[in-house]
């Protein structure tokens, strides 16, 4: 009787693994079809030469300084929405008078892109970065207040009554039930409105011009550096990468005593 020797068992990769070998597998047809004039190298730099341009871009200043006011419009803005919206949001969802008031209102006004503002925000303040913080709150604003809206309706009414029999004021009832209640929703609200915020910061200093990494974009464009223009783009991209890994550290933190961040494998 011969013996059969058990099937030698590979080591099935992980996700990680997968991913890097999937993402080196695209840089590699990125090199092979331009060089090899499958895509036309005027429009489609290899990927060798974006490298180079993302290297000489890590030494200059101006690319740095760049990212830091794309960086400072997308954080001022991304806050003053986050404020606002959560305010708005716990009191529309506490008061049901005011809030059957202005339903009608936000169901109107939230689907209205932001990029419709544009030729309002460079009437308003040129290229200033204020035209930028204009259409990223407006962005970023109904993102978070639709969020924290279903967060308070999903308050136990049980809960909210127990609260009045004891005596707490309508302020005291939001912050110390309405609000924990609805924590989750606004931590998914700001983790939506963070790339929503990048993007419309880009947007605005490509299409408007503020200083940015948008307009190093637009810059490169006109004077046909397609290399160095690929390379701006990675880096806004890059740069969204990091932004939403960010959201999801806070919302990590934040809600680090609920059942759904314990519970996370």
């Amino acid at each position: 009787m011969h013996s059969v020797e058990p099937p030698s068992k590979r080591r099935p990769w992980n996700p990680r693994s997968r991913g890097i070998a999937g993402f080196l597998a695209f840089l590699g047809v990125w090199e092979v079809l331009p060089a090899s004039g499958v895509l036309p190298a005027r429009y489609f730099p290899p990927f060798h030469e974006v490298f180079m341009a993302m290297a000489r871009n890590l030494v200059s200043n101006e690319f740095w300084l760049a990212v830091f006011s794309t960086l400072q419009a997308w954080f001022v803005g991304l806050a003053i929405a986050f404020v606002a919206a959560a305010l708005v949001g716990l009191i529309l969802g506490s008061i049901p008078i005011l809030w059957r008031y202005t339903e009608s209102t936000i169901e109107f006004l939230r689907p209205i892109p932001s990029v419709a503002l544009i030729p309002l925000a460079v009437l308003m303040f040129g290229i200033d970065v204020k035209s930028a913080l204009l259409l990223i709150v407006y962005a970023t604003f109904w993102q978070v207040l639709i969020q924290i809206l279903y967060g308070v309706k999903a308050v136990d009414p049980v809960a909210m009554d127990t609260a009045r029999v004891y005596g707490l004021r309508r302020w005291s009832r939001i912050r110390y039930v309405a609000w924990p209640t609805a924590l989750p929703y606004a931590i998914t609200g700001f983790r939506l409105g963070a790339s929503v915020a990048l993007v419309l910061a880009v947007t605005a200093e490509l299409v408007i011009g503020n200083p940015g990494i948008g307009h190093q974009v637009a810059l490169a464009q006109s004077a046909l550096a397609l290399p160095e223009m690929y390379s701006l783009v990675i880096t806004a991209g890059v740069m969204g990468v990091l932004v939403n890994i960010l959201a999801r550290f806070i919302e990590r933190r934040a809600l680090a005593w609920h059942q759904s961040t314990r519970t996370e494998v």
